[in-house]
């Protein structure tokens, strides 16, 4: 517990807010309308005299502005904040944050800190975290809309021109724009955490085939729910139309120090794809060969590749770093072939990235207070308890805290029960007699055991029962 003679400092180094307020700047007053709801203090800028703070209070610092290495450095690397909340900005080896850090998001490759190891959070002193699901539905229908933008191929801002040119005769021009759907078309996802899934699902929707590559642990939850398993990133790229990555940087490679999924989508990967594909990398930049990529791009095997990666532009010299840097190489040559995104897919929902800075603010309470840690990356270091995970509702696995919480809800127990028994009971019913009698069941109860259906797979999803099941 907080001391009455302690005071706590945590650096906010991201926005927490997207939408714009009134002075045109990022709107924060949700964040900090929750922080001091909770008993913390929100400021507005950096610490200027630690002496004047409130003793026994959690002081939370914004300042979205920071994003070089060497700012981060001169405004953490002392430890002089004693936690940290991020979102995109990449943090430093050499900055310290004794009591832990929360990314808002799902993966943790920025939060470079030393104070718990690293990225993966493996070593540390200090506990690292995330908020898993946030932004998972956020970034699965970016990957869509640059799926759509390519896919189907109708030219339609060429057509309204005609159109609106009065230019177009239904009858005798239509012929000349042919086009495919999505429905047929096969996609290759390489990761089923919750973006990965998440497309999976949308796609599925959408009537294309989906193959997805995960561990092997996760093939019956995979298959169970209808989608493909593939052994290998080459075996779920095999024939595929489009190519979807989020697999995460994983850990790093003892001999190599490098992640160990760096430039797995490489030169195999993208042959093996169907002539004239499509690839999508909203995850992390360097999972992609860039090298491959160019050479996939100018032979034809790729039409068109969309990635969404971090750019930083240094304040003063406008020198250009971080993952997206490789792929500005290919712009000459492939402007027509390219779109590219500054990370923007997954932080750019304001009502995802408030929900998500909220979440934060809770882990840092209770890693603080209590030395729990909720959402633990990496290795839990000496004198913290796990606190489990806490992720958005809908998105992700079912555990048993989730079924538990079901089972206190009468009304969705009810339904369920209802629906499971009438379907259990009309199936068993048309099995277990003869084929010259079904069409006799199939008349009387056809129609009630598909209300039963709909309604037993709508309860499902609002209640978040499908998925995999992990405690």
């Amino acid at each position: 517990m907080v001391h009455a003679a302690e005071t706590f400092k945590i650096l906010i180094c991201d926005p927490v807010g997207l939408r714009q307020g009134p002075n045109g700047k990022a709107d924060f007053s949700g964040v900090k309308a929750y922080i001091e709801a909770k008993g913390g203090v929100f400021h507005n800028g950096p610490v200027n005299n630690p002496g004047d703070l409130e003793l026994g209070r959690l002081h939370f610092f914004y300042q979205p502005h920071l994003s070089e290495k060497d700012e981060l450095i001169a405004a953490a690397g002392d430890g002089q904040y004693d936690a940290v909340i991020a979102a995109a900005t990449f943090l430093p080896p050499e900055t310290v944050f004794m009591f832990g850090g929360v990314r808002i998001g799902a993966g943790t490759g920025n939060m470079g800190s030393r104070s718990w190891g690293g990225g993966d959070g493996e070593g540390g002193a200090a506990p690292l975290m995330n908020t898993p699901g946030i932004n998972s539905r956020a970034t699965a229908q970016m990957v869509m809309k640059a799926l759509l933008r390519v896919l189907p191929d109708l030219p339609m801002e060429e057509m309204y021109k005609r159109v609106a040119e009065g230019a177009f005769d239904t009858g005798r021009d239509l012929l000349a724009y042919p086009t495919a759907k999505l429905e047929g078309r096969r996609i290759g996802i390489l990761g089923y955490g919750n973006i990965g899934r998440e497309v999976a699902k949308l796609a599925a929707a959408f009537g294309m085939h989906v193959v997805v590559y995960a561990r092997e642990r996760h093939r019956p939850w995979i298959e169970s729910e209808g989608f493909e398993y593939a052994v290998s990133p080459r075996e779920a790229a095999r024939a595929a139309d489009i190519l979807s990555v989020h697999l995460g940087l994983g850990p790093k490679n003892p001999v190599t120090g490098h992640p160990i999924n760096r430039g797995v989508v490489d030169e195999g990967v993208l042959y093996a794809l169907a002539p004239s594909a499509i690839l999508i990398n909203f995850d992390r930049g360097e999972l992609v060969d860039v090298a491959a990529l160019g050479k996939a791009l100018e032979s034809g095997q790729l039409r068109h590749a969309a990635i969404d990666a971090d750019l930083f532009c240094h304040a003063s010299t406008k020198a250009l770093s971080g993952p997206m840097q490789p792929y500005l190489e290919l712009v000459a040559r492939f402007s027509d072939k390219l779109m590219l995104l500054p990370h923007a897919a997954a932080d750019t929902d304001h009502p995802s990235r408030v929900q998500g800075a909220k979440q934060a603010v809770d882990q840092i309470f209770d890693a603080i207070l209590h030395k729990r840690v909720v959402n633990l990356k990496g290795s839990l270091p000496s004198g913290y308890t796990d606190g489990g995970t806490k992720i958005a509702a809908g998105v992700g696995p079912v555990s048993s805290r989730h079924l538990l919480a079901v089972a206190q809800s009468e009304a969705a127990t009810g339904a369920l029960v209802q629906d499971a028994s009438i379907l259990a009971a009309f199936w068993q019913k048309l099995a277990s007699v003869p084929p010259e009698q079904r069409a006799q069941i199939l008349a009387q109860d056809g129609e009630k055991a598909t209300l039963a259906t709909n309604r037993l797979a709508t309860t499902l999803g609002r209640q978040a029962l499908l998925g995999p099941y992990q405690d």
